[in-house]
């Protein structure tokens, strides 16, 4: 559940890449990364295609055993048990998890950035945990961007969304995924389209579990149109 390892040589504090915006800070992009990567996966590549007045925060999650993977132990943000939908999910460890990215945000709008200043990002379990705490988010948000990804505990939803059921989600997928199968995205899509009406879904063909120039170029074009310079 890799993506792009370039590494990133900007400032890392207390488990998490911060790269600061290269002109006045007026938004903020909190991205997380897929099971077993750090917050560097994923750094200088969206440090490239933001705007200008954007902050970029990649947090690294804590290393922990993962059943999916015989119990060894890497960076992951909640356990994962196996790769089906109708398997019991890490309901505990997905709400902490989602507490833990509300403290990020909060850290922002405690320096001046607005919450519908703040986009949440994520890839794969990133993605996953990136929709599920944007839902518990009682705030609204500037976006959602959620790559390779799916929506984890379905089955609380639309009860469990406390906010951001407006807020535009750009939702991207490779038809060639032999991690998370497209349909994980679509079947999310489709139930997340009966209380958030602002998703958007977008499929990439013959991407398999990593980005793609195109899909990047999508992303840097939501993150203009969400939140344009001030």
């Amino acid at each position: 559940m890799g993506s792009f390892h370039s590494r990133e040589k900007k400032s890392s504090m207390a488990g998490k890449v911060v790269i600061e915006a290269s002109a006045k800070h007026t938004a903020t992009l909190i991205f997380l990364h897929g099971l077993g990567d750090t917050g560097h996966g994923w750094a200088s590549t969206l440090a490239e295609i933001r705007p200008a007045y954007v902050k970029l925060i990649c947090p690294t999650a804590p290393v922990m055993p993962v059943t999916l993977n015989a119990g060894f132990r890497m960076p992951s943000w909640f356990d994962l048990r196996s790769l089906s939908l109708t398997e019991p999910e890490d309901e505990a460890g997905i709400k902490s998890a989602a507490k833990n990215v509300h403290l990020l945000i909060e850290e922002e709008e405690k320096a001046g950035i607005p919450s519908n200043r703040i986009v949440l990002g994520g890839f794969s379990q990133g993605g996953a945990l990136a929709l599920y705490s944007a839902f518990e988010y009682k705030k609204q948000l500037g976006g959602v961007v959620a790559l390779s990804c799916w929506l984890p505990l379905r089955q609380l939803f639309p009860i469990a969304a406390l906010g951001n059921k407006e807020t535009r989600i750009l939702q991207c997928h490779g038809d060639s995924d032999p991690v998370v199968p497209l349909h994980w995205g679509q079947e999310s899509y489709k139930m997340m389209k009966t209380f958030a009406p602002n998703s958007n879904f977008k499929t990439y063909m013959g991407l398999s579990h990593s980005s793609s120039t195109e899909e990047l170029s999508d992303i840097a074009d939501f993150m203009k149109e969400i939140m344009p310079s001030l």
